[in-house]
């Protein structure tokens, strides 16, 4: 009964929307020819151009995060630098801050009315483009948002790497930059890979930056093209989007082919036994260092966050920043003073801890039968639940539409335009969130106890109240506070689904920089971004009870 019940939950809400948009995509066009529909879309020029742009700005973007994010692994694990701490912490903030606040950052950073650059006169002459608004402004913010997957990828190596190796270096009389280059690097570099491979994965499905950077700047990627389409036409071009969606998809997965098989081939087998690595002692280069990485953490992390609260503050555009100019009417207008951003926290409220509940108390079943039973048919589940997480939103988005537009059987209503639509995707999409905890967690506890209480009569669900969920209730929670910190601010799922009255505050932050109320775009942005550090501090204080890995700025 409980993998039934699972198997109900995945099929509904994700094999049956990822099977309507590959149908639909797949469908004959117009003139009846087979897969007319996705040849037409594809060869179209506009497609052309977003592939185009996509690819590139996924490339070169995924290479910037590959350069920052080992570039910051090496000089947190592998040297005495202090302060490790909050560096790591200042490094994981580009994953813990939505895409579109982090896109916002930057515009005020960067732009000609900048609070901090302006001053300095180091900002584009007032009247000017935001350099921003480009391609290199994309690849740019992308690259620097992307790199704590990158970071968190070579940590993870290097951690694991034993001290022996580079002992053994050391005794031939190498010098630390010698075996920097010559034993750590090609013993990381599956993981470089892997971590580069996810960044631009990350990119091409990428809406926030895009939309805030490309649609000014007339840069349009598949998402954004999506996006405008069918912002434009309505649900009768969902077949035309769903081909376009189709592509993300595809090049998700191959990028993810390519992953594992890069993985297996540059996989070297090493004895991880012995002791970790001890760092390298930097002696007086250390003080240097360490100004050099907090230089350029304050650069791509916290100078942009300070612009965001500088303009909150800023009654209008262009208004130099001071004690006689500064203002929290931005903070009211956004917080009270505004019917959208009422029904945007409320809305995003109900649906993240709807969220967060359901699917932490789905994946305690499904792990206990993944991981504690071993049924073959809950491992293949387990799989289902990793994809909609694993391929673009915004294909999962379209996929959603054209499961639940049409009334649905025997209640004869339409989920289309409502609230229940948006709870639909974000239940498919962030459940990977909590499972990936519970089963990390279970794991490490010891079958025999499963295997005592059915011995002793013990049924399935007295099992699960009675043994299994006392233990996984840490790592369940913890999988529900990072889905509730998530799906907050999601934007990427929510751009197609929301409708009037139905709001999140990820769109609602969107549009207000889309209109034109920039001020009030970046007091709620900072009101969200306090919201998300809280659970963040949350998440850390629970994190001593868990195993190593299961929060990701703790691994």
């Amino acid at each position: 009964m409980l993998l039934a019940l699972v198997a109900v939950y995945l099929a509904v809400l994700t094999l049956w929307p990822l099977g309507r948009l590959l149908v639909e995509a797949l469908g004959p066009g117009r003139d009846g020819a087979p897969l007319g529909l996705l040849l037409d879309q594809w060869s179209s020029r506009s497609t052309e151009r977003a592939l185009m742009n996509t690819l590139g700005a996924g490339v070169l973007s995924a290479l910037l995060s590959a350069v920052i994010g080992t570039a910051m692994a090496f000089a947190v694990r592998l040297t005495d630098i202090r302060g490790k701490t909050a560096m790591v912490f200042v490094l994981m903030l580009p994953i813990l801050i939505p895409p579109q606040i982090t896109a916002l950052a930057w515009i005020d950073l960067v732009g000609p009315s900048s609070p901090i650059l302006a001053p300095l006169g180091l900002a584009a002459p007032y009247g000017a483009t935001n350099p921003l608004y480009s391609f290199g402004g994309i690849v740019f913010v992308m690259g620097i948002e992307n790199s704590t997957l990158v970071f968190l990828a070579v940590r993870a190596a290097l951690a694991a790497l034993p001290r022996d190796v580079v002992e053994a270096a050391r005794v031939v009389g190498a010098r630390p930059v010698t075996i920097v280059l010559r034993v750590v690097l090609p013993l990381t570099l599956s993981s470089i890979l892997a971590g580069l491979i996810l960044a631009f994965v990350s990119a091409i499905g990428n809406f926030g930056v895009p939309a805030l950077l490309g649609i000014p700047g007339r840069v349009t990627v598949l998402t954004t093209l999506i996006y405008q389409r069918l912002n434009g036409f309505g649900p009768s071009v969902l077949g035309e989007v769903g081909a376009l969606a189709l592509i993300l998809v595809l090049l998700a997965v191959a990028a993810l082919v390519v992953r594992a098989r890069l993985a297996a081939r540059h996989a070297v087998a090493i004895d991880r036994s012995g002791a970790g690595l001890e760092p390298f002692r930097l002696g007086r280069a250390r003080r240097p260092a360490e100004l050099a990485v907090w230089a350029l953490l304050g650069t791509i992390s916290l100078l942009p966050l300070a612009a965001l609260l500088a303009t909150s503050l800023t009654p209008a555009v262009g208004v130099p920043l001071g004690w006689d100019t500064a203002t929290l009417d931005n903070y009211r207008f956004a917080l009270v003073g505004n019917d959208a951003t009422r029904r945007a926290f409320l809305n995003s409220f109900v649906l993240a801890s709807a969220t967060a509940i359901v699917c932490a108390g789905l994946a305690v079943p499904l792990a206990y039968l993944s991981v504690m039973r071993r049924r073959r048919f809950a491992r293949a589940l387990d799989l289902v639940a990793d994809t909609p997480y694993a391929i673009p939103g915004m294909a999962l988005s379209i996929g959603v539409i054209m499961a639940f537009l049409p009334p649905l059987p025997l209640l004869g209503v339409s989920l289309y335009n409502t609230l229940w639509i948006l709870l639909a995707a974000y239940l498919a999409r962030f459940l990977t969130l909590a499972l990936r905890p519970v089963v990390s967690g279970l794991e490490t506890i010891e079958p025999a106890l499963d295997e005592a209480a059915r011995i002793v009569g013990a049924g399935t669900v007295r099992r699960l109240w009675s043994i299994v969920l006392p233990a996984a209730a840490p790592f369940a929670g913890a999988g529900a506070l990072l889905i509730f910190m998530t799906a907050f601010n999601e934007l990427t799922v929510s751009a197609l689904l929301w409708s009037t009255g139905h709001e999140t505050l990820g769109v609602v932050v969107f549009f207000l920089n889309y209109e034109g109320n920039a001020t009030a775009a970046a007091a709620l942005a900072v009101v969200t971004v306090a919201v998300t550090l809280a659970l963040a501090g949350l998440v850390s204080m629970s994190a001593r009870r868990l195993p190593a890995g299961t929060v990701p700025w703790r691994a």
